[in-house]
């Protein structure tokens, strides 16, 4: 449907077919014989002038009348294709003589049959075939020239095979360029379908690569969840039974043992409710970016830790493979701060720009022991991941969350900076906290190398 003020499609008056002419030139054709077998019938009917001619130039018009009376009746089984059958090539070559006949009466609505007639030759024989019409019109008018020179003196008869030449040539090239931007837009048809089969095809391959890397994922928060539940379980069984052995001999030791498995046992509620949440799809309810990274953080909150969130500039367009490792790295920095750190606050910053998006979770909890900051597995592996899509990862003691109370130096930082806090002296008690930061590149920019800050580790 065309919008209000677009020009209307005319392709299809245009348009080159194997068995038939464009809508375009039947229009022509038809238009041009129509009138001009009006104009003849008249003459023919009314004697305008036919009595006083030669016997000859009347037999002449009676011939150009019946050639073009022959010509329409050919038109339906003509040719319009060079490997088109050998009847219709030859109702062709009939149709091209008919056509070089008609302009004996110089009526000049004949002379658009010169244009359909050039386009049929170049359509059936090529360009030889067009140059071989175009000489046919040239010799027949310098021929009525010669033969009647009383009629049609001989400069006349050359001006007018000029001017034939020249409307056979634009005629021509008119039809070249018909056909060749027919030909063109059937080949940009066809490529357009190949490019969206194969986006489709890329479109379903991405989802998939989705799915299993989700799946992975999850698979992977099972087994740390099975670990970490399997670790309060164990202690619990211990704690009751001990409960039991002591629960004659030494009842106060019997109920400190319950007491503490009633500790384990909320302890493993919340951190099975903590684990549930987070095993939900990354993208959470169709969220994605920084909504679903705000929605992660709060499926970890509620476990004893408070998580302050944060977010700058605008999300850029991330491969798949990069958007999960922001997730991935926001799963990890929260799993690690509230399962060793002992944090009471963690800080979570998501900064994006048109380069690419930085993730970092700091917290104000003892930190890492020496040496141990890419020791564990799961960092490990999210430094595979990181260095995989061409980002940087960063992590390391210092530059933790400021716990409560404290008072910041910003001699130590940049002022301002909430991951910065808590660096310097302050008046309240304040631990060293745990930092990590990834940053990973923008699809634009993913194979290029993402620089680390001093003293990073990529």
């Amino acid at each position: 449907m065309n919008t209000s003020g677009s020009l209307p499609d005319l392709s299809a008056w245009v348009t080159l077919y194997r068995d038939r002419p464009p809508r375009m030139l039947q229009l022509l054709f038809w238009g041009a014989t129509g009138i001009a077998l009006v104009l003849q019938t008249m003459g023919l009917v009314f004697d305008m002038g036919l009595a006083d001619e030669p016997p000859a130039l009347r037999a002449m018009v009676f011939a150009s009348f019946g050639a073009a009376v022959a010509s329409c009746a050919l038109w339906p089984f003509l040719a319009w294709s060079a490997d088109s059958p050998p009847l219709r090539r030859a109702a062709s070559v009939v149709f091209l003589v008919l056509t070089v006949l008609c302009l004996i009466t110089n009526n000049y609505t004949m002379f658009l049959l010169v244009c359909v007639g050039t386009m049929n030759a170049v359509a059936v024989f090529g360009l030889l075939g067009g140059v071989g019409y175009g000489a046919s019109v040239f010799a027949l008018s310098v021929v009525l020239a010669l033969f009647l020179p009383g009629v049609v003196p001989l400069w006349a008869g050359l001006v007018m095979g000029t001017s034939l030449l020249f409307i056979v040539a634009v005629s021509g090239m008119a039809f070249v360029g018909l056909v060749v931007a027919g030909e063109r837009a059937e080949r940009t048809t066809a490529l357009l379908a190949e490019l969206e089969e194969a986006h489709e095809d890329l479109r379903l391959r991405a989802a998939r690569v989705r799915e299993l890397t989700v799946a992975e994922e999850r698979a992977r928060m099972s087994r740390e969840m099975h670990d970490s539940t399997g670790h309060y379980l164990t202690a619990l069984a211990m704690s009751l039974s001990n409960a039991l052995r002591f629960r004659t001999a030494r009842p106060d030791r019997a109920w400190g043992e319950v007491e503490q498995a009633r500790e384990l046992a909320g302890e493993a509620l919340t951190d099975t409710r903590r684990w549930v949440r987070a095993l939900r799809p990354l993208r959470l309810e169709g969220r994605a970016g920084v909504a679903a990274m705000r929605a992660m953080a709060d499926s970890f909150d509620g476990g004893g830790i408070r998580i302050a969130f944060t977010d700058a500039g605008d999300w850029p367009e991330l491969s798949e493979e990069a958007e999960l490792v922001c997730y991935r790295a926001l799963q990890e920095g929260l799993t690690n701060a509230m399962r060793h750190s002992g944090a009471d606050l963690v800080e979570v910053e998501v900064a994006a720009d048109p380069a690419g998006v930085a993730v970092t979770v700091a917290d104000n909890g003892a930190g890492a022991p020496q040496g141990a900051a890419l020791g564990g597995f799961g960092l490990r592996g999210l430094a595979e991941r990181v260095a995989s899509v061409g980002g940087a990862l960063e992590a390391g003691d210092g530059g933790g969350a400021r716990a409560p109370g404290t008072e910041q130096d910003t001699g130590g930082g940049r002022a301002g900076d909430p991951l910065r806090e808590g660096a310097g002296k302050d008046t309240g008690t304040r631990r060293q906290g745990f930092r990590l930061r990834v940053s990973v590149p923008a699809l634009r920019t993913e194979r290029e190398t993402v620089p680390t800050t001093a003293g990073g580790t990529a």
